[in-house]
């Protein structure tokens, strides 16, 4: 989005020979970039991180004379064995074999400790050297940190960082840091967190990471709701009978109970994924589309929800969860939530917003479908057939239909419901959509942190569901069983017709063919 905060409907894309030099626009030209990738020999840095950054280096958004990407981590590796171990997440076909060769002679590493200075002294000495040899003003270059790690690790990282890793003065350049989900398990350990790292960063120099704000579809939705007329009086409780945002996977933990376990699927995907997708449907229009007038909105939604009420709650565990080795055999840890939280506020009172997610389902998707109140005076008695929705499908095959009654062909006058529909592989054809972690890690290179968390924002979600996580923790509010690969416990279905939801029968949605 443009710094400015001008709205315009067809905008220059970011091109990639400008110089990313943030919101300030009277600094002086900035030096070369130095990525900084810590936990470089974990599984997220491997599947994620490292093929987000060649995805950009191959689309010319990091350049060879510019960039220069550092690995860190305590495993003993040589800049070789590092390479290795990334080639096989990039791609394989031949005619990227030159791209991938180029891209990882980018990548030096660099060991140490996560909490001692010799190893963070060494890696400020590495950057330094790519600085000189880029003839780099000194404090103009700019160090971006990705902490692929823990959470836990996180305040004694951020502390070395400070400590031995900065730039030496403000000449135009930058230090900032990319923080992952998990921030925090509760409102308590999400604040000490927060002023942990508070103390050693300025609020814009923390990019706390969430993957979901970076997927196409979630990022239409600001478009889809400010710039088209006909949605604009819809969207409210006048005429919407509930949202739904849904997150559905048909595998469960899959070797990471252990892990998974500690969390649980509201810490894992509705208090963060979830929610921050929530705020973007319910939101009221933002003075601009500068970043802080955005988040300004999302904070205002989250302050507005009212606590959850224990009848609107539906927590489940698939069957066959406690037989992973690295579980507790008493785990009463939710794979499976339903939960309806409501906005206390002029446009939402009212208004179910129903949030679930779950593992182990009969399918695998996400979608927010939203669903509009019957036809008063419905003179071709339709209802029966379902109610208008408007769908917008963020995984897999992405697309958004508007679910609607037409009439069936043919010589008589019978209703049917059909959809208008825009899928994406069909409409774009050729169209490359980029991965979330693309996008968020470009923002952060251009500081543009309109798709982060701020830390009023972290807090304020923080608050809704923390008196909920710690009933379930202490076993005051127990998981149901249920079947790998069915709908989720038969309560939460009922749980939704009690909320108002009305279930379309006879009606599937088809992604269309090429």
């Amino acid at each position: 989005m443009a710094s400015s905060g001008e709205w315009h409907c067809e905008k220059r894309p970011f091109s990639k020979n400008e110089s990313f030099a943030g919101d300030n626009e009277n600094v002086p030209e900035t030096g070369c970039l130095s990525i900084i990738v810590l936990g470089a020999s974990g599984d997220l840095a491997k599947k994620k991180t490292f093929p987000a950054l060649f995805n950009l280096y191959r689309q010319g958004f990091l350049q060879l004379n510019e960039v220069h990407i550092f690995g860190y981590s305590r495993t003993k590796l040589s800049d070789d064995d590092l390479r290795d171990r990334i080639r096989g997440y990039l791609p394989q076909e031949k005619e990227m074999t030159n791209d991938v060769s180029d891209f990882l002679q980018l990548i030096k590493y660099v060991s140490g400790s996560y909490d001692a200075p010799e190893g963070f002294q060494e890696l400020d000495k590495a950057i330094s050297e790519h600085e000189i040899s880029k003839n780099s003003t000194e404090g103009s270059s700019r160090r971006l940190f990705y902490l692929a790690l823990p959470p836990s690790v996180y305040p004694q990282v951020c502390k070395m960082i400070k400590s031995y890793c900065m730039n030496k003065s403000d000449l135009g350049g930058w230090t900032r840091i990319v923080v992952e989900k998990p921030f925090g398990k509760d409102l308590a350990s999400a604040e000490e967190l927060s002023s942990q790292i508070g103390e050693l960063f300025d609020e814009p120099q923390i990019y706390r990471i969430d993957h979901y704000l970076g997927k196409e579809l979630v990022q239409n939705l600001l478009v889809l709701r400010f710039a088209n007329r006909f949605f604009l009086p819809l969207w409210n409780r006048d005429n919407i009978a509930n949202v739904q945002i849904v997150f559905r996977e048909d595998f469960g933990t899959e070797g990471r109970g252990g892990y998974f376990d500690q969390y649980g699927i509201i810490r894992d995907i509705i208090q963060n994924h979830l929610l921050q997708v929530l705020c973007l449907v319910a939101m009221e229009k933002p003075v601009s589309l500068k970043p802080e007038h955005i988040r300004d909105e999302k904070v205002k939604v989250l302050q507005s929800v009212v606590p959850i009420k224990d009848e609107e709650v539906v927590l489940g565990q698939y069957q066959g969860y406690k037989d992973d080795p690295t579980v507790p055999n008493d785990s009463n840890t939710p794979t499976f939530a339903t939960v309806i939280l409501r906005i206390h506020n002029e446009r939402w009172e009212g208004v179910p917003f129903i949030l679930k997610a779950g593992k182990a389902l009969n399918s695998r998707k996400a979608e927010i479908r939203v669903q509009f109140k019957d036809v008063p005076g419905d003179i071709f008695k339709c209802q029966k057939q379902g109610r208008n929705e408007f769908v917008i499908r963020l995984q897999p095959s992405e697309a958004m239909y508007m679910k609607l009654t037409v009439k069936k062909p043919g010589l008589e006058m019978s209703t049917v419901q059909s959809e208008l529909d825009l899928s994406y592989r069909q409409r774009y054809q050729g169209v490359v959509i980029p991965e979330a972690y693309e996008r968020l890690i470009l923002d952060t290179i251009k500081g543009d942190q309109q798709h982060f968390v701020r830390r009023d924002e972290l807090k304020a979600a923080w608050e809704i569901f923390t008196p909920l996580l710690h009933r379930i923790d202490q076993g005051e509010f127990k998981s149901l069983p249920y079947e790998p690969g069915s709908r989720g416990p038969a309560e939460a279905d009922q749980l939704l017709e009690r909320a108002g939801y009305v279930q379309t029968h006879g009606y599937i949605w088809i992604p269309p063919t090429l």
